[in-house]
């Protein structure tokens, strides 16, 4: 007969075995070119570092104004979305290998050339070809994973790159704040590099295939050009709403924690470990058990509410600062695993091999067009209204992106129930 501390072993053996049952069968029965191209991106993020130190390395290093710093930006801005509807066009025409191996070799040539250049207007035009190369791979990484999934296990192939995506991140910018403190040419040589080893990686492990997977039962749909389907445009417009809203986690929202709640960097650095942890423990867990119902939309809109509500947290007055942040992160996170992995979902499942590229294309321009508005619109409410109107405002528009997720659910009947 067991004691009760045996009991409390037995109980606990048995729920260790559970999760980790569970974290087995999100992991199962994944196409084994996923994971490569999960590794491939986990490499290339990595190596992340250029951008996010950007306007540091030309105001501190290269002494020239913020002003100029921020139309580099925009330079970078605007070849991303050129380069995401090139990219998209390539994928359809030439496949997603070629143009991933040739974006990421490229790409890596050109973060190497421009951290040699001092003078400002070939910055700005090296910046424009650097992201108009790289952000041509996203288009064509993001078919290669429609692709190489089914229907059925589409959801968790996409949160397995993401979740690559994201730890690739956290090292990168982790590993970039190091380097920075020590010379600013070292941030475009690791960045150059770690693209061209994944290039590197992809010719080696990822080999083009004949797969082929039908991912709608309505050929006329999947025939169609992405600009004549009417329901993906409308997506498009509301992904680029939700990414107007996420994006101020980015820029507005940390100078908040750090100015007006006093948070200090190292704490705001946790509240940011804390999104990517939480990412990484749940994503996949949360996506095999809600993945494969037919009812994205509905996910996707129930993350826009979590993410307007951790907007409207921070004008909730905690006693302590930092718990008002990390209960804003713990929403946000929510709202990010209910509403990313299903939209990369959606879009997949209205294409074929002929038309997944100008889909993934488009989809990402939603994203780069946020990039770079979000910020500079975030910022002007912040100035001219304060912090709080700006929180009300996201959350408002959030609330309107969520209402226009419903429209479109019922202009879908595979969604509507």
């Amino acid at each position: 007969m067991l004691n009760q501390n045996g009991v409390r072993g037995v109980r606990f053996y048995s729920m260790f075995s559970n999760t980790v049952n569970l974290y087995r069968q999100s992991f199962s029965g994944l196409n084994t070119s996923v994971w490569f191209l999960s590794l491939i991106n986990l490499i290339n993020r990595a190596g992340t570092m250029v951008v996010p130190f950007m306007t540091m390395y030309i105001t501190q290093s290269l002494h020239m104004s913020l002003t100029r710093a921020g139309f580099v930006l925009t330079c970078f801005g605007t070849g991303a979305i050129i380069g995401a509807l090139i990219g998209g066009r390539l994928t359809d025409l030439f496949g997603h290998y070629k143009v991933q191996l040739l974006t990421l070799f490229f790409g890596g040539l050109s973060f190497i050339l421009l951290g040699q250049l001092k003078d400002y207007s070939a910055i700005c035009m090296m910046t424009f070809i650097l992201a108009l190369i790289n952000e041509a791979f996203r288009p064509a990484n993001m078919s290669a994973i429609g692709l190489y999934s089914t229907p059925e296990n589409r959801t968790r192939s996409s949160s397995l790159v993401r979740l690559s995506v994201n730890l690739g991140w956290a090292v990168g910018a982790t590993a970039g704040g190091f380097l920075a403190a020590i010379n600013y040419q070292l941030l475009f040589w690791v960045d150059g590099l770690t693209n061209i080893l994944a290039a590197v990686c992809l010719f080696f492990v990822l080999k083009p295939t004949g797969v082929k997977h039908r991912t709608s039962t309505d050929d006329e749909l999947v025939a169609k050009p992405a600009t004549q389907d009417r329901v993906f445009m409308i997506f498009v417009l509301l992904s680029f709403m939700f990414a107007l809203s996420f994006f101020q986690i980015f820029s507005t929202y940390p100078v908040y924690l750090k100015n007006e709640l006093h948070i200090t960097e190292q704490h705001i650095g946790w509240i940011f470990a804390l999104n990517g942890l939480l990412i990484a423990l749940f994503e996949m867990i949360i996506i095999s058990s809600l993945s494969g119902r037919g009812r994205e939309l509905k996910f996707i809109s129930s993350g826009l509410v979590l993410t307007g509500l951790s907007f409207v947290i921070l004008n909730v007055p905690l006693h302590f600062a930092v718990l008002t942040g990390l209960l804003s992160c713990l929403f946000f996170t929510a709202g990010e695993i209910l509403s990313m992995p299903f939209m990369m979902t959606f879009w997949m499942n209205r294409t074929d091999h002929s038309n997944r590229g100008q889909y993934a294309g488009y989809y990402t321009i939603s994203y780069s067009a946020a990039h770079i508005s979000g910020p500079f619109l975030g910022s002007l409410i912040a100035d001219h209204w304060g912090f709080q109107i700006l929180w009300y405002v996201v959350f408002v528009f959030c609330l309107l992106t969520f209402w226009g997720f419903r429209v479109l659910n019922k202009m879908e009947p595979s969604n509507a129930v």
